[in-house]
Order: structure tokens, then C-alpha cells, then sequence
């Protein structure tokens, strides 16, 4: 098949799974064209069967706001008519699925049929999706895609909830590919973090206020009073600054590293011990997802997608929102014994088979198959 992704080429959720999927592809022989306005973040080079084409952006005086949707649906129509494309598979609902039904159409027009599929992420629903000057574009392209997918139950109910949609939602989880995160131990590189073996309790976001990072924080001020640790913080947003100087006021400056945006996360996650994440609101939880792959332990909460991953008292724990006393708990749990930590590792790693790129994508492929058949 010869398969158009569309996507954020950002280091959020979305464009991580799309462009994976995407090379997990043309790993199988599919034909695969990248279609963004960069080059997308996990795209580190082109391979055989992969192509990127960039929606490039002109200033014009006339508007105060680049019609980016229009730029996108016109590049949509290009691609799909001069290399011949047999679907369109776009991610996050805005504008990408909107952009697909006007490129559709436009190419119906001109005799050319192309159904598009589109997945739903998270935010494009509970956040962006709330704000009602997005709500009949988003009902109305979702409604009229060929095909949509959803990653988690959680998220399918909220968008069914939060919109009137009569198309049926197939669930179709997010994934890693396990074998790249299992790396053997950079006890070189654990040693600068942690100089006296002290635990590392990691956590990996886009520090927005929904991830509620200074919980992070909270817990981990808790259970140094009783383990010596070491808390890494991966990543960068509109919260970083206030969890700086949050850190700054409660911990010890020796405590606590902040890396920023990194391209890969496995080198980190494979010298941590455990990872949290307190989000408020989670449609999958894909970082606690990359953690269990590197045999990574998850403190989390009980929110949105998040109880489909996780197996409480299992692959970690899970707590109420907000109950950073329940949290500190649980993690002092799993950092009780050498034996207790090792056994959440290995149950964690287990789990994250369940999530397998080889699991999932033949799910993508019967929907691609059934979708071009159904045009």
C-alpha cells in the first residue's frame, strides 16, 4: 500500500506513535509519505519506502494568521494525486482530519478517489476539543472520515461523550517496539546521576499544567526522607520555570536534574528505577508505556487511559489524583527490597509486551485493507 500520515512532527505523543507506525511500516514493504510541516522528530533519517514531504508556510501581509489548513489540504491533494496514494492516515483531529475531508473532496472532483482514516490522540478531544469554536469541525470530521480510530477506551467514551458522533470508534492502543528499549545498563552514565547508587525516579513530560509535575515533586520530597534518590525530569513546556523554582525551594540542589527535550528517552529510562506520572488527565499514559518497555515500574493515577496500561500492584501503582501521600507510598513500596524492585521490572517489561508493535500492527493493516476495499 502506498500510505499518507499526516501528523505533528513534535515531540508529543501523536507525532511519536505516527511516525513510528509509519516506519514500522515500511518496514513490511508498505510505501510510506510523511506529510507535516517538518521533518518529524523521530524520523532520525530517510529509509527505503519513506518519504517527507513539508507543507511549507508563506507570510502573507493579508493575514494576520497563516491559513495553515488550506496549505495542508492543497499539499494532501498534490501528494495523493502525483504519487498515487492509496490512503490517508492523519493524526490528532485538528485541522488534519478537516484538511483530509476537504482534500477528499477536492479530489473527487477531479475523479480521484482517496479514503482517509483518522486516530484520535488525547488532546485533540479533551482539551482543544472542549473549546466550542472547534466543535462542529471536529464532530463533522470525524463523523465523515472513512474510518477512526481511538488509543485507548477511556479516550473513545470521552469523545463520545464530548461530541455527537454517530461513526463507530475502533479502539486501537498505542505501542513501542519493545526490543529497542531493552539496552544494556550505562553504569557510566548511571553513575553521574546517581554517584552513591542512590534510586532514580524519573519522569518524562510536555510540563504542562495536566501533568501536574509538582506533584513530582511532592512525592519525591516524601520518600527521600526515607531512600536516598535521585529525581530526573525529561522534557519542557509553560511549566517548566515554576517547577524550577519549586524544585529549588524543596530540594537540595544535588537532587534533581532537568534534561529537557531529548529526542530518545531509552538511555534515560534504562538506568531508572521508577517512573512517575501524576497526570490529571491521560487518553493513553505513552511515556509510562516507553517505562514498562525499559522494565520500568509506573506510579501514576487512576486517570483516563491510564488503568488499561498499568496494572496496579503489578507494573506499578495506582492512585487518586492529587494523593501524593498515596503515591510516596507506593513508591517506597517498589524500592522496599532489591527482591521487590526486581520482581515490578520483570512484571513491567511483561506487560509492556501486551503493547508490541508486532501485536499492533497487523490492527492498522486489516483497517487500511478494509477501509481502500469499503471505497
Amino acid at each position: 500500500m502506498k500510505i499518507g500520515i499526516v501528523l505533528y512532527p513534535t515531540f508529543g505523543g501523536s507525532g511519536i506513535v505516527a511516525t513510528e507506525l509509519g516506519k514500522a511500516l515500511s518496514r513490511k514493504g508498505h510505501e510510506i509519505h510523511f506529510i507535516t510541516y517538518s521533518q518529524p522528530v523521530r524520523l532520525d533519517k530517510l529509509r527505503e519506502n519513506i518519504f517527507f514531504h513539508e507543507v511549507r508556510i508563506s507570510d502573507y501581509p493579508l493575514f494576520d494568521y497563516t491559513p495553515y489548513e488550506q496549505v495542508l489540504t492543497s499539499k494532501l491533494v498534490d501528494v495523493v494525486k502525483y504519487e498515487k496514494l492509496d490512503l490517508l492516515h492523519v493524526h490528532y483531529a485538528i485541522p488534519h482530519a478537516s484538511a483530509a475531508f476537504m482534500a477528499q473532496k477536492i479530489l473527487e472532483s477531479q475523479g480521484i478517489k482517496i479514503p482517509f482514516i483518522t486516530t484520535l490522540h488525547g488532546t485533540d478531544i479533551t482539551l482543544v476539543g472542549k473549546d466550542p469554536s472547534f466543535e462542529p469541525v471536529i464532530t463533522f470530521s470525524i463523523n465523515h472520515s472513512n474510518a477512526v480510530t481511538a488509543v485507548s477506551n477511556s479516550l473513545k467514551n470521552d469523545t463520545k461523550d464530548l461530541f455527537k458522533i454517530t461513526k463507530d470508534i475502533e479502539v486501537i492502543p498505542n505501542f513501542i517496539c519493545v526490543k529497542e528499549y531493552q539496552l544494556p545498563n550505562n553504569e557510566k552514565y548511571k553513575k553521574r546521576l546517581s554517584p552513591n547508587n542512590e534510586f532514580i525516579i524519573t519522569h518524562v513530560s510536555n510540563f504542562r499544567k495536566v501533568k501536574r509535575i509538582e506533584d513530582v515533586v511532592k512525592v519525591f520530597e516524601i520518600i527521600t526522607k526515607k531512600v536516598s534518590a535521585k529525581l530526573v525530569l525529561v522534557g519542557d513546556g509553560p511549566e517548566r520555570n515554576k517547577i524550577e523554582r519549586l524544585c529549588r525551594a524543596k530540594l537540595d540542589n544535588s537532587a534533581y536534574t532537568f534534561l529537557g527535550n531529548l529526542k530518545s528517552t531509552i538511555e534515560i529510562l534504562n538506568i531508572s528505577d521508577v517512573f512517575i506520572l501524576p497526570s490529571e488527565k491521560e487518553s493513553f499514559g505513552l511515556a509510562a508505556l516507553e517505562a514498562m518497555a525499559s522494565s520500568v515500574p509506573v506510579i501514576s493515577t487512576c486517570s483516563g487511559g491510564i488503568p488499561e496500561v498499568i496494572e496496579d500492584g503489578k507494573s506499578g501503582y495506582l492512585s487518586k489524583i492529587g494523593d501524593v501521600d498515596d503515591m510516596a507510598k507506593n513508591m517506597l513500596k517498589i524500592l522496599s527490597s532489591n527482591e521487590t524492585l526486581k520482581m515490578f521490572k520483570e512484571k513491567a517489561f511483561e506487560r509492556a509486551k501486551d503493547f508490541d508493535i508486532e501485536t499492533v500492527l497487523p490492527l492498522y493493516e486489516e483497517l487500511y485493507n478494509k477501509t481502500i476495499k469499503a471505497t
